[in-house]
């Protein structure tokens, strides 16, 4: 296999500072959506902070509990630059991605602009859940209308 053979069509990554609360969720129904679509060979996802905190939010886990997906064993964990180099989109969830991001990357960014679920009542964070993952669908949708260019 070459190297131009193992690379997925698309790879994106969810980023925001401490990785704790909406990217967590983002990489979680992006990840869900890949498997039901059966892209997996298509779709590599990857999920950091700039600052990592020791551990999900308890209300994200608690909020995505309610849609069948358990986040209570992920850990939050810092994005590597070489990560961020290596991807066609970054994703960053409300921060502008000089401030979130200082290390440069050669693909897209596209800030979601969410509120951050930390500290928030349960009514709020199921919001932004759920914008979180219509975004994810909308995403999936484009990224697979594309036709995937020659190299």
């Amino acid at each position: 296999m070459t190297e131009s053979d193992e690379r997925t069509d698309h790879q994106i990554a969810f980023v925001c500072v401490q990785n704790a609360g909406r990217s967590q969720m983002a990489a979680a129904f992006a990840e869900r959506e890949r498997d039901r679509r059966g892209v997996g060979d298509q779709i590599t996802i990857v999920t950091g902070g700039t600052q990592p905190a020791d551990h999900v939010h308890e209300i994200v886990v608690e909020a995505m509990r309610e849609r069948d997906i358990d986040l209570s064993d992920r850990t939050p964990r810092e994005v590597t630059p070489d990560e961020l180099q290596a991807v066609d989109i970054v994703v960053t969830m409300g921060c502008s991605a000089s401030d979130v991001c200082p290390a440069t990357w050669n693909g897209e960014n596209r800030d979601w602009g969410l509120d951050d679920p930390h500290e928030r009542p349960i009514e709020q964070v199921r919001e932004i859940r759920d914008e979180i993952e219509e975004r994810i669908v909308s995403l999936f949708d484009e990224l697979l209308s594309q036709t995937p260019s020659a190299e």
